[in-house]
């Protein structure tokens, strides 16, 4: 049996596997293991292990447990709330102006957390019920809600790209920077989306009442201070990374400890929320972990049977396909998995493969990084499928029905889309921050 056959048998059997419902990185592991052993005897045994003391001698991957321990703190001790506060006293006299300032919030959330889960989390529990009681338009502002969290894994620090980053083997820093300007313009697409469609039908998203509207200037000071404290954390955190002062791992400590901190001042540190987050922060890095590893493993056998070189054999000289024709089909397989896998899952499925062929192909694998993200989140958010799409039908509330869920996300995968197209076509958008930070 040829490599290219014993490749294809690897890769399609891990996918009937994921089909059936198994766990991602057992699925991953066990075609990995199987395959080691059936073409190497018991020397396959050495590659989950080499593959084990490659992540635990990864040092940035202390990172995850940092930022994921940051964002839950924030959210669980309602500093989180103050943003969505803050946002409806400032911006509830212009029509849409709630809206808008959830997509501010979604934004700020991601800077805190770096997971997209947790931006729709607190978008369905504290934004979503809010805009409702409102009066706006619950098919708009479910839309509103779940392309903000889209900017979960964008934004930095993103925890998603620090995963691609070990992958890829590519600086975390520059890969965080890449990505802030791509998500702060799909962000802003976002505001100016709902900002136009409001004017026209004010109905969609009426101002506030003229007596909710009259608050004194100090309780809007008050509030706009207490909301801008996550913004504090995060430039803690992040100013002394990008100047060099300190590590990557050491910002996200830094990141984690203000968090604590914040949180104890404000006397919100109760046992529940530390016991919450600190469950949450093993539970999410341990599945983290467990899927790099099980990557790690099937991603060396790949390697080895060189797989890569095959397929790129195959697109490029067999079938004469131009590199952006293949990087266009990878972008569009991205799509079809996003419709039952995860981010994560895709990343680590298919990395072994693209991530390779992408550098071999000339192009650059930070800027592919950004367009893998913002793939993958039109991927979350495409019906009938979506992982999003039921993600927000398990948190919505009653009275959005599926339906309304599916008709909600159209203009805002069409913008993601029009996003994606223009970093595609302008890759100095992602690539300029990056490069002039690092002086590359």
């Amino acid at each position: 049996m040829s490599y290219e056959m014993i490749a294809t048998l690897m890769f399609g059997s891990m996918m009937l596997m994921l089909m059936t419902g198994q766990r991602v990185f057992g699925a991953i592991g066990f075609v990995g293991a199987v395959a080691g052993l059936m073409l190497w005897g018991t020397g396959g045994v050495d590659v989950p292990f080499a593959s084990a003391m490659k992540l635990m001698k990864w040092y940035p991957l202390l990172t995850l447990p940092m930022f994921i321990f940051m964002g839950y703190v924030l959210s669980e001790s309602g500093i989180a709330d103050d943003l969505y506060k803050m946002f409806h006293v400032w911006m509830g006299s212009i029509n849409g102006g709630l809206a808008i300032g959830t997509i501010g919030l979604m934004v700020l959330i991601s800077a805190m957390n770096g997971l997209s889960v947790a931006g729709m989390a607190i978008g369905a529990t504290i934004a979503l019920p809010e805009l409702l009681r409102r009066g706006y338009d619950k098919t708009m502002v479910t839309g509103v809600v779940q392309a903000g969290s889209s900017l979960g894994i964008l934004v930095p620090p993103s925890v998603v790209l620090v995963l691609y980053a070990m992958i890829a083997r590519q600086p975390v820093g520059q890969l965080w920077l890449a990505g802030l300007v791509p998500g702060l313009i799909m962000a802003l697409m976002f505001v100016i989306y709902i900002y136009v469609r409001c004017r026209i039908n004010p109905t969609l998203g009426p101002a506030l009442p003229e007596e909710e509207r009259n608050v004194p200037m100090s309780e809007k000071w008050r509030l706009a201070r207490a909301g801008s404290l996550p913004l504090v954390i995060f430039a803690s955190m992040m100013v002394p990374f990008i100047n060099g002062w300190t590590s990557l791992v050491e910002s996200s400590a830094i990141g984690a400890m203000t968090a604590f901190v914040a949180a104890v001042l404000k006397g919100r540190m109760t046992r529940a929320v530390f016991e919450t987050s600190v469950r949450q922060t093993l539970a999410i890095s341990c599945m983290f972990m467990w899927i790099i590893l099980a990557a790690l493993g099937f991603g060396a056998i790949f390697d080895g049977l060189g797989a890569v070189k095959a397929i790129e054999h195959l697109f490029t000289d067999q079938l004469g396909l131009s590199p952006w024709m293949i990087l266009i089909l990878m972008q569009l397989s991205f799509i079809l998995m996003g419709t039952f896998l995860d981010d994560t899952a895709m990343l680590v499925i298919v990395a072994p493969l693209y991530v390779p062929l992408v550098g071999a192909l000339g192009f650059d694998l930070i800027w592919y990084g950004v367009l893998y993200t913002i793939t993958t989140q039109i991927a979350y958010m495409t019906p009938p499928f979506g992982y999003n799409l039921f993600l927000m039908r398990a948190m919505a509330p009653p009275e959005i029905g599926l339906r309304d869920i599916y008709v909600s996300i159209i203009p805002f995968v069409i913008l993601m889309i029009a996003a994606l197209a223009l970093i595609m076509t302008f890759p100095q958008i992602a690539l300029w921050l990056p490069e002039t930070v690092y002086g590359k």
